[in-house]
């Protein structure tokens, strides 16, 4: 790897995290109703407002030593986690669209935009349902338009529009037939995410989706966390499959068949 690679890698995964540093305010605030474009990030506990030596993302968690600089409260690892996380999506949506680490077309720029767009609504609604166990229409709807841009862009229109129903349609009639088999807002993401990914992707999502989320179910009902009749958020785990899904379908799939 040469220097000016190592340094294209850095810029990438320092702005994958500052992007998701600010994605940790939305998945924060938009479940209570709070306003995250405008007014200053406070404290969730003290409500002190924070300064910019406190908002440093990953480094200010490490030398605040994960907790409040005004009020010594905790704050959840989970924060710097998603921060790292989007660093690394910045790197992957980079290279995983790109054929050159240099030299790269418009058109290949226009999908690491896009990918990268699609994989923080992702990530945004993962955490927001796995916190409250909702998933927000507005959220569905930005989904549903970066798969109209995608589609435009890939040309491959039926492809991407029978997506739209390869898995929300069975989803649906699963959960007309037993009752509460899934969510309408479960239902309404993967019907976006197909019109994103196309028929061949989102099936390729769907199916790490369950096996995701069968073993997270093993792990709760193991553990005791819930039990066989309880609910979960499933919205995290077609997230995950279908991140997965965006960045290495074609992969998987050229594995599978060859």
């Amino acid at each position: 790897m040469t220097v000016s690679e190592f340094l294209l890698y850095a810029m990438m995964f320092v702005f994958g995290m500052c992007m998701f540093s600010f994605y940790n305010v939305v998945i924060y605030r938009v479940p209570k109703h709070i306003q995250f474009v405008k007014g200053r990030s406070f404290c969730p506990d003290c409500g002190h407002n924070l300064k910019a030596l406190d908002l440093v993302p990953v480094f200010s968690y490490i030398f605040l030593r994960g907790k409040c600089r005004y009020c010594k409260a905790k704050i959840s690892p989970r924060y710097m986690a998603v921060e790292i996380l989007g660093g690394f999506m910045a790197v992957f949506s980079y290279v995983c669209n790109t054929h050159s680490l240099i030299h790269v077309h418009a058109d290949e720029l226009a999908a690491v935009i896009i990918t990268f767009a699609y994989i923080s609504l992702l990530t945004i609604i993962a955490f927001i349902d796995a916190d409250t166990m909702e998933i927000s229409n507005v959220m569905v709807v930005l989904v549903l338009m970066l798969g109209v841009i995608n589609t435009v862009l890939s040309g491959n229109y039926l492809e991407h529009i029978i997506g739209i129903f390869v898995i929300s349609v069975p989803m649906l009639i699963l959960t007309i037939v037993i009752d509460g088999a899934f969510g309408g807002g479960d239902i309404k993401l993967m019907a976006a995410i197909g019109l994103y990914l196309g028929w061949r992707h989102t099936l390729v999502g769907f199916f790490i989706t369950l096996i995701v989320g069968g073993i997270a179910g093993a792990y709760l009902l193991i553990t005791k966390k819930k039990g066989r009749k309880d609910h979960f958020a499933f919205g995290p785990y077609i997230c995950v499959g279908c991140v997965v899904a965006a960045l290495y379908a074609e992969e998987l799939i050229n594995w599978y068949l060859y």
